[in-house]
C-alpha cells in the first residue's frame, strides 16, 4: 500500500508492506528552522490507544538516567532523518501514523508541524505471491531485550526465540508442505542444505499421507575428511534418514559444481498448482539464523515451469544436457523483460546472465537495492562504480576485497556486523546465534530496480550474482516486473537489514564520530538532506 499526505507543509509518504512501513518525510527549507527531528505516534487495529514510536538515540544532554539498551520516545528524542521504518506492525491490519515536526530545546521539545496518514499493512500472501522473511538480525539491541546474553537452545525449537527470529518463515514453510494432505498432491524438491528435523517431518508426514513425495539433493563430491568443512550431503544424510526419507531421495552427483536450489513445486491431481523458492536452506541457520526470504508463486504457469527443471534434474544429466535444456525453457530476459513473472534456471550457457544483472544496474533510472551474500560481481561492480545521481543501496555479508564502492558517494554499503562491545554507554554488546558458520548475516539473494516507481523489477531467487551461479550450479530465479505489492514487501525489508547493518559497520570501521550515537542538539542534522550534492539530498527526494 502506498499513499502520501500533506498538512501544515508536512508531506508524509507511507509504503507498508507486510511487516515493514517505510515512512518518508518532506517539507519547505525554511520550515526546518530550527527543526530538532520527527515524532511519530502510532495507533494500532481495533481502537489501539496511540502510542509514540522508539528509537534508540538521545540528546547528550538529555541522557541522564536512560539506561545503555534501552529505547527512547521519539518524542522526547526525535528522529533526525527524513525517512523512518517502523518494523513492528503485523500483516493485513490498520494503523494510523501520526507524524509531527518537533522545535525548541532538547530540554522541551514542542510540535511545530504535524501529519496523518492511515495505512493497511499488505498480507503476506495476497493469493498470487506470499512473501516470508525471518527476522535476520539475532544480533540486535531487540535480541538482547528479549533473551538476554543467551543463544537460542540447541536444537529446542520450543525456544521462544526461535518463533521471534523466524518472523513466520518457518511456519510457512511447514504450511506450504502440510497442504499435500493426500495422494491427489505431490511435492517436488530440489533442495542444497537440507538437515532441519521438523521440515524433514513434515516432508515425511507428507509421504505418510500417501503424497506423492521426490526430492533432489546435492551429492556431489568425495566425502570430506575434516569434521569442521564436511560436505553439504555428509550433514544432510544423517537427517534423511532419521526422518526415514531415504527412498523419496534423488541425489545429484554428476557435475564438480553444486545443487543450489532450495524449491518445493505442490501438485494437484498431476497438475503444479505453486512452487516455494527463496534463499531458505532447510536448516536451523537458514531458518533462524542468516537473513533469509520464502517466497511461494502461486502461478500454475511458473510452477509449471519449475516441474518441468525439476524433471530435468532428476535425471542427474551433465552440463552438455542441462545448460541447452534450462536456456530453451527460460531464455537470457531482454533488457526489459516483460510484465509478470519470468523464471529463470540455472546453470547456462555463457554469462549473458551476469551482463544483464549488471545492464539493470546501469539502467536504474532512481534507486537500485542489492544483497550480495558472496559479494558483487565485477561486472556488476563496474555498472555500480561511475558517476551518478542515483542511490544504489548494497546489503553484503562481509567486505569486498579490491572493490571501492565509495567511489561514488550515492552508493550506500551497509555490511554484516553487530555490536560486539558496549557503545558509548548507549547500546549494549550483541551476540549472534551460533547457528551460522559461514554466512552469519545476510544470505539472501535479490535485487531491486527503481522499487519506489510504477513500474518496479524485483529479482529474487537462489543465485548469488556470480558466474558460478549463472554457468556452473543448480539455480533459480524470479524475475517479477510491475507488482508494486511485491516490491513493497522487498523494499520494506530490504531497508530494516541495511539500516540494522549500517550503523554497525560503520561503528566497527569507527569512521565516525559520535553523530552515530547522539542526536544533534539543534537544526544542524538537516542541511544534507537539502544539499543536492549528497546521497541524503536524493533519498528525500526519493522516498517523498
Amino acid at each position: 500500500m502506498r499513499l502520501r499526505r500533506t498538512t501544515d507543509g508536512l508531506t508524509v509518504r507511507a509504503i507498508a508492506g507486510p511487516h515493514v512501513v517505510l515512512l518518508g518525510m518532506d517539507m519547505p527549507r525554511a520550515r526546518t528552522r530550527g527543526l530538532l527531528g520527527f515524532a511519530i505516534q502510532r495507533s494500532g487495529p481495533g481502537g489501539q490507544a496511540g502510542r509514540w514510536l522508539r528509537g534508540f538515540k538521545v540528546f547528550r544532554s538529555q541522557a541522564a538516567g536512560v539506561r545503555p539498551g534501552a529505547s527512547v520516545s521519539l518524542r522526547r528524542h526525535p528522529l533526525q532523518s527524513f525517512l523512518w521504518g517502523d518494523y513492528s506492525p503485523r500483516p493485513g491490519l490498520p494503523y494510523r501514523y501520526r507524524v509531527v515536526g518537533l522545535y525548541g530545546t532538547p530540554a522541551a521539545p514542542t510540535i511545530g508541524a504535524e501529519t496523518v496518514v492511515d495505512v493497511v499493512t499488505e498480507p503476506t500472501d495476497d493469493g498470487e505471491h506470499a512473501v516470508f522473511f525471518n527476522r535476520g538480525v539475532a544480533g540486535s539491541q531487540g535480541y538482547r531485550q528479549r533473551f538476554g546474553e543467551r543463544a537460542p537452545r540447541p536444537d529446542d525449537r520450543s525456544d521462544p526465540a526461535y518463533t521471534w527470529l523466524s518472523r513466520g518463515l518457518e511456519e510457512a514453510l511447514l504450511a506450504f508442505v502440510a497442504q499435500a494432505t493426500g495422494p491427489r498432491f505431490g511435492l517436488r524438491a530440489s533442495v542444497y542444505e537440507f538437515a532441519y528435523p521438523p521440515a524433514l517431518a513434515a516432508l515425511r508426514a507428507a509421504v505418510d499421507r500417501h503424497a506423492d513425495v521426490r526430492i533432489v539433493y546435492d551429492r556431489r563430491g568425495k566425502p570430506s575428511a575434516d569434521p569442521a568443512q564436511p560436505r553439504v550431503w555428509q550433514v544432510s544424510e544423517p537427517a534423511i534418514a532419521a526422518a526415514g526419507l531415504g527412498g523419496v531421495m534423488i541425489p545429484r552427483t554428476t557435475n564438480s559444481a553444486i545443487s543450489h536450489n532450495k524449491f518445493l513445486v505442490l501438485t494437484e491431481d498431476g497438475a503444479p498448482t505453486q512452487v516455494w523458492t527463496g534463499s531458505t536452506n532447510l536448516t536451523w541457520g537458514g531458518l533462524f539464523g542468516q537473513s533469509n526470504v520464502g517466497h511461494v508463486s502461486r502461478s500454475p504457469a511458473v510452477a509449471a515451469a519449475y516441474l518441468d527443471y525439476w524433471g530435468r534434474l532428476a535425471g542427474d544429466p551433465d552440463y552438455k544436457v542441462l545448460r541447452p535444456g534450462n536456456m530453451a525453457a527460460s531464455p537470457d530476459p531482454p533488457p526489459v523483460p516483460p510484465p509478470g513473472v519470468t523464471p529463470v534456471f540455472s546453470p547456462r550457457r555463457g554469462l549473458a546472465l551476469i551482463d544483464w544483472y549488471a545492464g539493470l544496474a546501469a539502467r536504474a533510472e532512481r534507486s537500485f537495492f542489492m544483497t550480495a551474500a558472496f559479494g558483487v560481481h565485477d561486472t556488476i561492480a563496474a555498472a555500480l562504480a561511475g558517476e551518478s545521481d542515483v542511490l544504489r543501496y548494497l546489503v553484503l555479508e562481509k567486505p569486498q576485497a579490491g572493490v571501492a564502492f565509495d567511489q561514488d558517494v550515492d552508493v550506500k554499503v551497509a555490511v554484516g556486523s553487530f555490536l560486539e562491545d558496549d557503545v558509548l554507554d548507549r547500546w549494549t554488546a550483541e551476540h549472534l546465534t551460533g547457528l551460522n558458520r559461514n554466512v552469519r548475516f545476510s544470505h539472501t539473494k535479490y535485487l531491486l530496480v527503481d522499487p519506489v516507481g510504477d513500474d518496479p523489477l524485483v529479482v529474487t531467487g537462489s543465485g548469488n550474482f556470480s558466474d558460478a551461479s549463472v554457468g556452473k550450479n543448480d539455480e533459480n530465479m524470479l524475475v517479477i516486473r510491475g507488482d508494486t505489492r511485491v516490491a513493497d514487501a522487498y523494499l520494506g525489508e530490504f531497508m530494516r537489514v541495511f539500516n540494522h547493518f549500517y550503523f554497525r559497520w560503520l561503528r566497527q570501521k569507527a569512521t565516525r564520530g559520535d553523530d552515530t550515537a547522539w542526536l544533534r542538539e539543534d537544526d544542524g542534522w538537516v542541511a544534507r538532506y537539502y544539499d543536492p550534492r549528497t546521497p541524503s539530498y536524493r533519498q528525500r527526494l526519493l522516498f517523498r
